[in-house]
């Protein structure tokens, strides 16, 4: 039986996702979550075979999430399901240990494939996102600005883009105003952006947020 921790913020599409895994005679969810924070915690109470993040949550995001669950478990395996069809989010979660990363508009039979495949230890991405990562390991491209941010730049680039203040986002990510403040003014130099406009064009530009 594969155990299954399930996180997102979405109680209905939550909802769905379980009766979809549990379907599955070999699967059974253990624990849900609405936020990055308890997805933690019910992992370090069930130790699941799977924990099943979304990537945007409150409290805690996907990312430093699947972080904490595999920092407190090495053997811990993660399955980030998400909105975002974007390659350098996938390559992010892998690069924190992730084990796959599948997109809300997959099929439904494709989350079944993927928890098997995680649960057994091997890797599950999207095929359409593996195709592009594939192909920037073996064409030139010019280097994605993205990839000049660091981990907790890119969350504070997020939230910022998705309108959360200076405040909001020392809260949400349990730092500082002043080291928010730090961040988002390297995260302006590093992409040569003016302000928070600019930075959200940005966004839209390279994938990051839905347009608005």
């Amino acid at each position: 039986m594969i155990r299954i921790v399930l996180a997102d913020d979405h109680a209905l599409f939550r909802a769905g996702l379980k009766r979809l895994i549990e379907a599955e005679e070999d699967m059974q969810v253990v624990g849900e979550a609405g936020d990055g924070r308890q997805a933690v915690a019910l992992c370090a109470e069930h130790k699941p075979d799977v924990a099943v993040l979304d990537f945007a949550m409150p409290d805690m995001d996907g990312l430093e999430a699947a972080k904490q669950i595999i920092a407190d478990n090495k053997k811990a395996r993660v399955l980030i399901i998400t909105m975002y069809d974007n390659e350098e989010y996938a390559i992010r979660f892998l690069q924190a240990g992730a084990s796959g990363y599948i997109v809300k508009e997959t099929s439904p039979e494709e989350l079944p494939a993927a928890l098997r495949k995680v649960a057994s230890g091997k890797v599950y991405i999207t095929p359409a996102i593996m195709e592009r990562i594939a192909l920037r390991h073996h064409q030139f491209q010019k280097d994605n600005p993205v990839s000049l941010l660091s981990d907790r730049e890119l969350q504070v680039l997020l939230k910022l883009a998705r309108g959360r203040t200076t405040s909001e986002i020392s809260d949400d990510l349990s730092l500082s105003i002043s080291t928010v403040k730090t961040y988002k003014s390297r995260i302006f130099e590093k992409l040569g952006l003016r302000n928070v406009s600019d930075l959200t064009r940005f966004a839209i530009r390279y994938s990051l947020i839905d347009r608005l």
